[in-house]
């Protein structure tokens, strides 16, 4: 089976099937070509997707991702990367094993195809002008036994024709001589020609053209061969990352199995609890029988008419935390807004996010300094004084990095240091009651009471607690008169005062106020001679009268 024998005469035909057996390798490069954008397009979504949802840095969302659901979740991101990757390392291998080595293959079938046309279009040239030489020969030896015959018949006519003289006939014959010379040189020349044409068209059609036409085959062939080997390492490509792949969606299952229920509702109960004791249960107040009272400046009690309304129910502090947390006013930097608890814990995660900065920025350091000493070493590489600025700033950041982890630890060692100290002081405030009875209740019932220094006395220690003498409310209501107002003040916020001993506000309102802020975060404020009560103090001015300063 070959070309050369079976298509000696398809010579324009192979040219167009050879174009477009190339055309048909173009249109599987810019197949592939286009199967590599679709994978990186691919992967910078996924890439895009799994960095949406990535956690931002020194957020409230990155704390979530304690939760081992969350985990999971990010642990899913985190493999959902890597699969993309897969797909770039896809594309990269697609453009590097077929599109770059078919691209060169194509420019070179293209040269030796052109080589081999151009071989095959010389000798066709060539068979061509033989052709031609034949034919002109063919048609001179016509002319010249044309000639010589009417040459000849003319002599024979001078010939036989008396009245013709001799020298006449003897031209006659001459010419008819050099005629018939003629033609049979032009006959030898016409044989000549037609032995050479018959050889050179053997040597073309057996010789020339089979040859040309084998390497146009071999050619074609190597083509398809190449073609396939171009498929199956379309495939192989594919096939090396589906471990890899598979390894990913493993991660993803693993992550996933890790989820526990149990360790989620753990993390619930650290990062919300408060470190009170729930209050104590309250008395029952018999008003049918006079009681000595003692008021407690601090007391949330509102009067209402003579009507008493406990300060320390269970449901009122229950819920003061949620409304200091709501607080629109910016957060203190010492988080001395937050329950001890919560406070240490904050405290603890600033100090250890410092350390973290100092760390990076020493290792900045360090890294400076080695390559100031390469320069030094080989001034070629750079100049070492341009890095003296850069290890000067770095030095500074350090510098004032340290400052500002010495100030957390300071807050932190104080609130670790005060939180056993603390019952004493409830002990100390609680001589502020003298009742008829000293029932113990929990240290949540003294929640309410500031330190000195501001800060506040709830305490989370379960081995201390604090014994409060209860106060009677009936006493302290039926015979106490309105605290008078020591000053003004305007509601900056609107505020919902659901709870026990509060009271809402409007934006913009004016209002008495009765008793300024302890310390706790809390002003007592009065609407009229019925409603009074505690508000934020962040949500409003105050405006306190000259005289009430002075005393």
């Amino acid at each position: 089976m070959s070309w050369g024998t079976e298509l000696w005469d398809q010579f324009d035909n192979l040219e167009k099937h050879t174009q477009w057996g190339i055309d048909i390798l173009e249109k599987y490069i810019k197949f592939v070509k286009e199967r590599t954008e679709i994978e990186l397009s691919y992967a910078k979504q996924l890439r895009n997707l799994s960095k949406k949802y990535q956690p931002k840095k020194n957020s409230k969302e990155e704390e979530e991702y304690r939760y081992t659901a969350c985990k999971a979740f990010l642990s899913t991101l985190n493999e959902m990367n890597d699969y993309a990757g897969q797909h770039e390392v896809v594309s990269e291998n697609l453009t590097s094993q077929i599109i770059a080595g078919l691209a060169r293959y194509v420019q070179e079938v293209k040269q030796e195809r052109k080589s081999h046309f151009h071989d095959g279009r010389k000798a066709q040239q060539h068979i061509e002008t033989c052709w031609k030489q034949l034919e002109s020969s063919k048609r001179r030896f016509e002319r010249d036994c044309k000639e010589a015959d009417r040459a000849q018949q003319y002599f024979e006519k001078m010939d036989a024709d008396i009245n013709v003289t001799k020298a006449d006939v003897e031209k006659a014959r001459q010419q008819a001589q050099v005629r018939h010379q003629m033609a049979e040189d032009s006959k030898a020349d016409y044989s000549s020609n037609l032995q050479k044409f018959n050889l050179e068209q053997r040597e073309y059609y057996h010789t020339h053209i089979p040859n040309i036409f084998k390497k146009i085959q071999e050619m074609e062939e190597r083509r398809i061969v190449r073609l396939g080997e171009s498929m199956k390492t379309y495939a192989e490509v594919d096939r090396q990352v589906i471990p890899i792949i598979g390894k990913c969606l493993d991660g993803i299952v693993k992550a996933a199995e890790s989820i526990d229920q149990n360790t989620d509702s753990q993390l619930v109960i650290e990062a919300y609890k408060s470190g009170f004791e729930p209050p104590g249960d309250i008395e029952f107040e018999d008003y049918t029988q006079p009681m000595k009272r003692t008021v407690s400046e601090n007391s949330l009690s509102n009067s209402r008419e003579g009507k008493a309304e406990p300060k320390f129910g269970g449901k009122s502090k229950g819920k003061l935390w949620p409304f200091i947390k709501k607080n629109k006013g910016a957060a203190p930097e010492d988080f001395s807004n937050l329950p001890p608890e919560q406070r240490r814990k904050k405290l603890q995660q600033k100090v250890d996010e410092l350390n973290k900065e100092i760390q990076k920025e020493m290792d900045q350091r360090e890294a400076i300094t080695k390559m100031k000493d390469v320069y030094l070493k080989n001034p070629q590489m750079g100049d070492p004084a341009s890095l003296d600025h850069k290890l000067t700033e770095v030095s500074q950041n350090i510098e004032k990095l340290r400052l500002e982890a010495q100030k957390f630890e300071a807050w932190l060692a104080e609130v670790e240091g005060r939180l056993p100290a603390r019952s004493e002081q409830a002990r100390r405030q609680s001589g502020l009651y003298d009742a008829q009875t000293a029932p113990t209740v929990n240290n949540c019932a003294q929640a309410r009471e500031s330190s000195p220094d501001g800060s506040y006395t709830e305490e989370q220690s379960q081995e201390s607690e604090v014994k409060v003498l209860a106060t009677d409310f009936d006493d302290e209501f039926d015979d106490e008169e309105p605290l008078p107002a020591i000053g003004t003040c305007k509601a900056l916020y609107t505020f919902d005062g659901q709870n026990e001993g509060t009271i809402s506000v409007v934006e913009g309102e004016t209002l008495y106020v009765i008793e300024e802020d302890k310390g706790d975060g809390w002003t007592r404020i009065r609407r009229n001679e019925d409603e009074e009560g505690y508000v934020p103090t962040s949500y409003v001015e105050v405006y306190l009268d000259k005289n009430a300063k002075d005393s």
